[in-house]
């Protein structure tokens, strides 16, 4: 069983040999980057490099997928945004929202472009998603992500002023949201066109540390289902931080799995969304696998089984300056220890 069997047979709820190791967002590493001689803004405006950076991880370490984009403006930028993507840098520093398109939401004009599949940096993650798909598609899944539709909507208003209107606007915050959710279905249906084999949608601008539970059941979980129920199979759902008390919520929203991270217990979330759930997680992609040591790493893969993952999943996107022997230690123990019977 390879790499892209074992992942693909797990989001079926069939039978694998070991828990898979993989991820739903950015996993690329400076040893892919360094390996080329690139600068890290390059690899965000060029499919070709694009697609090498990202399979580099499967390539260098064994991880078990490859998945673009790495930053979070594809998307704002087309509904408006401004994107700065540090060109003069050379260390790293992902792409970051300069001015979004309206600084309050009452100005919000979402305007979708009717050539879609060629606006703005969308084709170039198409044309490296092809890319992937050529290249080691054979042996891992390749994956791809958008922000939900209430932390999409944050990349193109000032934060701030959409928080206030979740709580007092919640009539305009609807249509809007509704509008968001339209192009990101279409946008989830030009990757999978591409060569997507999974989409993990990232809606952790919404979870209890931020918005109540009972906001988000009444203004965010109705555009998640919706999602969920316009594309498909197989999805995620990521949320981060301690989501364990609308974890139920989350499970309701018809994604075929749902990932968190190291805040949220595991267990808990285990019990409450019963045996046949897919949980991905929980392994802490900065304080252990970035910071921490091999014998820490070890450790979490054995807490994360122990507590039920159906995959070893890193809670956020791995930092690119994680040390070669970590992801060393992440897929040896993940071997180790992952094998079921």
């Amino acid at each position: 069983m390879n790499s892209r069997e074992r992942a693909l047979k797990m989001f079926k709820h069939e039978p694998v040999d070991r828990i898979p190791v993989f991820s739903g967002y950015g996993n690329i590493t400076l040893h892919g980057v360094e390996k080329y001689g690139w600068n890290f803004s390059e690899i965000h405006t060029d499919a070709e490099k694009m697609a090498k950076v990202a399979a580099s991880t499967y390539e260098l370490f064994g991880f078990e997928c490859a998945v673009v984009p790495f930053d979070m403006g594809v998307e704002a930028e087309v509904l408006g945004s401004k994107v700065n993507y540090y060109s003069h840098r050379t260390d790293v520093v992902y792409p970051t929202i300069e001015k979004p398109a309206a600084e309050k939401v009452d100005d919000l004009k979402i305007e979708i472009p009717s050539d879609l599949a060629n606006a703005g940096r969308i084709p170039i993650v198409r044309e490296a998603l092809s890319k992937l798909k050529e290249r080691v598609g054979k042996e891992v899944v390749i994956g791809s992500w958008v922000l939900g539709p209430y932390t999409q909507t944050g990349q193109i208003v000032d934060l701030s002023n959409l928080s206030r209107a979740a709580y007092k606007k919640q009539a305009l915050m609807n249509e809007i949201l509704d509008k968001v959710s339209s192009f990101l279905i279409e946008v989830i249906r030009l990757y999978r066109e591409a060569g997507a084999d999974y989409i993990t949608i990232r809606e952790m601008g919404a979870g209890p540390d931020i918005l109540s539970p009972a906001i988000f059941q009444k203004l965010i979980k109705p555009h998640l289902d919706r999602i969920f129920s316009e594309i498909d199979s197989p999805n995620v759902l990521h949320m981060c931080g301690d989501t364990n008390m609308i974890i139920e919520l989350l499970g309701e929203c018809g994604a075929d799995a749902v990932s968190v991270e190291c805040k949220n217990d595991v267990a808990v979330t285990r019990q409450k969304l019963g045996a046949d759930a897919l949980i991905l997680g929980d392994i802490d992609a900065y304080s252990v696998l970035v910071n921490g040591t091999p014998e820490q790493i070890e450790q979490a893969v054995k807490d994360a089984i122990d507590k039920g993952v159906n995959a070893l999943w890193p809670g956020c996107d791995i930092w690119p300056t994680v040390p070669k022997e970590n992801m060393e230690a992440l897929m040896r123990a993940a071997r180790e220890y992952g094998k079921l019977s």
